[in-house]
């Protein structure tokens, strides 16, 4: 079946056209917070937002490769707090008749411009037929972007105290500049904690503060967005990572932690007609686990990973987890090992348990999960479908394509020698690897 085909069955009419049900598509390759970004401001315009992911084929044809397929992509829409519903095989040039089939009146992009392989503008059908909206693109961040520091292996991204930045204390420019992007820092964050409406507090976010370079030091959480947190009789769950290049390997195992915690809910009766028309009679049903999701700090990442991971910075990486809707709270600098004294001081109480999934992305000599698994609270998602999907699969991925990323770089207007920056990249990931292997004798 074609990407354009009428799936309506015979006879059956087309659906009312709604106002409040809008459409919003994309390649959403290796979704990252400034397609949420879009998506976010797309839901505030409406009721209900249907996404469409263009084929691995026609963005080939008309953009370039793809870094995740189209079974990856769509399980990146599909995890998005503010999706109604992901459409795959959506055409690249958007089709009036298309969007009308699923009830869509209005389509809503960015105020940039996207063009096909001929250079015309994607979206000239719903312009010319006055369906379009536009919202604001999110700046310095882009596929092309994440590419571009992943071939050059670049390190101008990290953020060395998330705190510091977000107080305008660290960054660049004048002070009053790092406070002006301090303060737009804050209220994106505030905007990806919004719930699925995108209009109410949703998402509760802490940063940690440690009081020493050590785990064992301390520390402390201070808030800085407020969301609706734990409900009666929800299992405060705690997970923590990297999170770098969000994408399939993250959202699988969040999905199966959710899914872990609901087959142990549906056990104990927490699905049971009782108790859901308890719950709804004291406003709405909800689910059984409240999800905590830490994550470390930039340089933690590169003490473990070395070269220039992470290819995204604390911030970016944030603001990835808080889109997700397998997420109810955001730790920004959670410490690389959960130590009793760290989850006992969370806000939330202890958790009722710590989940740790199949990624060797960030091994490590010693077992980080030591304190958990003494307090027995520690739980592991096996290996899944999507196990071995991370930040460095993902560069190995350009890696092996990266003649055909070069040419879209340098259309992009980049001036550094791509091939020769790949080279040296492919020496540090070489020479990490051996690194990890000779401390793991």
């Amino acid at each position: 079946m074609s990407s354009t085909e009428d799936t309506r069955p015979p006879g059956e009419a087309a659906p009312e056209l709604l106002d409040g049900r809008l459409w919003v598509d994309g390649c959403f390759d290796f979704f990252h917070h400034g397609h949420a970004g879009a998506v976010v401001q797309a839901r505030q315009l409406g009721d209900e937002l249907y996404v469409g992911v263009h084929s691995d084929e026609a963005i080939l044809e008309n953009k370039g490769p793809t870094v995740m397929t189209l079974r990856e992509r769509l399980l990146a829409t599909d995890a998005c707090r503010w999706v109604t519903k992901s459409i795959p095989n959506a055409p690249y040039v958007t089709q009036l008749d298309w969007i009308s089939h699923f009830g869509c009146k209005y389509v809503v992009h960015g105020d940039d411009i996207t063009s096909d392989s001929g250079g015309e503008d994607c979206y000239r059908f719903v312009k010319a037929a006055d369906r379009f909206k536009v919202v604001k693109r999110t700046p310095s961040i882009s596929t092309t972007d994440l590419v571009g520091r992943m071939l050059l292996c670049t390190r101008g991204h990290f953020i060395k105290s998330l705190e510091k930045t977000l107080a305008g204390e660290e960054g660049h420019g004048t002070e009053e500049e790092r406070k002006a992007a301090g303060a737009d820092m804050l209220e994106r964050m505030k905007l990806y904690a919004t719930d699925e409406t995108a209009k109410k507090p949703g998402v509760d976010v802490w940063l940690w503060s440690a009081k020493g370079a050590a785990a064992k030091d301390g520390g402390s959480c201070r808030e800085l967005i407020r969301g609706t947190g734990p409900k009666p009789g929800q299992r405060v769950v705690y997970v923590d990572g990297g999170f770098d290049l969000f994408s399939s390997g993250h959202i699988e195992f969040l999905r199966l932690v959710r899914e872990a915690e609901e087959a142990a809910a549906r056990e104990d009766g927490w699905y049971s007609q009782q108790a859901i028309d308890e719950r709804k009679g004291k406003g709405a049903d909800y689910g059984p686990a409240f999800v905590v999701a830490g994550v470390h700090d930039d340089l933690v990442i590169n003490r473990e990973k070395g070269v220039n991971y992470p290819i995204m910075n604390i911030f970016e990486r944030g603001l990835c987890v808080l889109q997700c809707k397998y997420i109810n709270a955001v730790v920004f600098g959670a410490p690389f090992t959960p130590t009793k004294s760290y989850l006992t001081s969370l806000p939330w109480g202890t958790p009722d348990a710590v989940y740790h999934g199949p990624t060797s992305f960030m091994p490590s000599e010693d077992d980080v999960y030591t304190d958990p698994k003494e307090m027995g609270i520690y739980k592991s998602i096996g290996n899944h479908e999507f196990g071995d999907v991370n930040a460095g699969t993902i560069v190995q991925r350009i890696m092996k394509s990266r003649d055909l990323y070069e040419a879209r770089q340098k259309a992009k207007g980049m001036k550094a020698d791509v091939e020769a920056a790949a080279k040296e990249r492919e020496l540090l990931e070489e020479q990490q690897r051996n690194k990890e292997k000779a401390a793991q004798k």
